[in-house]
């Protein structure tokens, strides 16, 4: 049976992953904050599925986690890990608290980064270990390669995870383990419902109140539309057990105009594109 460590495997993509991943035959040891959240998915996947429970910021218990791993797996390599766990913190980047911006970085960059320096060794790196190198996945984002407004800090983190994971492919040559980049678009999920909740928050009384609700707005409902978790599973699947996997995959709902053309067009056309749909340059 093939094993992989999926992080933040609660709601979302995650869960997704792991449903796709447990049903087509791997034992996946998935990553929770909360053992409540873990033990709800092992009741569904059963057998294939086990839980482990850590914050991807809080060292020590990452080490634990992988010890843990290390244990079960009883001298075999780790054929996969899936760095997936993240957020998304929005606003203005003029206005956003500086605490906001450091725990967006911390938790979807920082945290890979973390993660797979305790995984590295199971994947391929501790050469007393059985068995062929493992493949790491990191879940990127559209975000990763555009920045839309009112969520820098989400791209930011998206953008240094592409160039932490390219940097990362060629070093793990040595050992031959792959690094692959998943890059989702709009997802259907809870998260939506949360955005919406949330609202403008502290941003109401700044000047870019009214650009950043019809943004939101124009966001909440893409990301309804958007394609199931199970989705970005499979491509994940393809990503581990194909011969020759592509080193990035984008997995964007109507990839030509959300991915394609706003790649080929100039930047500052893109720029006013969007300052006049949302109303942060004037349409006349």
């Amino acid at each position: 049976m093939k094993t992989v460590v999926v992080t933040g495997v609660s709601t979302g993509i995650g869960q997704g992953i792991a449903r796709v991943l447990a049903r087509s035959g791997f034992l996946v040891f998935g990553s929770t904050r909360r053992s409540a959240d873990a033990q709800a998915l092992k009741q569904e996947l059963g057998e294939n599925f086990a839980p482990l429970v850590f914050d991807v910021t809080d060292e020590a218990a990452i080490a634990a986690a992988a010890g843990e791993v290390r244990q079960r797996l009883a001298g075999a390599r780790l054929d996969g890990l899936v760095n997936n766990a993240g957020i998304a913190i929005s606003g203005p980047l003029v206005f956003q608290p500086p605490d906001d911006f450091r725990q967006q970085i911390e938790v979807n960059l920082i945290g890979p980064f973390l993660v797979t320096q305790a995984f590295a060794p199971l994947l391929g790196m501790d050469a007393s270990l059985s068995g062929a190198p493992g493949r790491i996945v990191n879940i990127s984002s559209v975000g990763g390669k555009f920045a839309a407004p009112f969520i820098g800090a989400y791209a930011a983190s998206k953008h240094g995870l592409e160039g932490y994971s390219e940097s990362l492919r060629r070093e793990l040559q040595l050992f031959g383990i792959d690094v692959i980049i998943i890059g989702p678009g709009a997802v259907k999920s809870a998260i939506w419902d949360k955005a919406e909740a949330a609202g403008l928050g502290p941003y109401g009384d700044t000047p870019y109140a009214g650009p950043m609700q019809r943004f939101s707005d124009y966001f909440l409902a893409q990301g309804r539309k958007g394609f199931p978790p199970e989705r970005i599973g499979e491509v994940v699947l393809t990503a581990l057990t194909a011969a020759q996997p592509r080193v990035r995959y984008a997995v964007v709902p109507g990839a030509l105009m959300n991915w394609v053309i706003p790649r080929l067009l100039p930047k500052r056309m893109v720029d006013r594109t969007i300052g006049k749909n949302i109303g942060l340059l004037k349409s006349g």
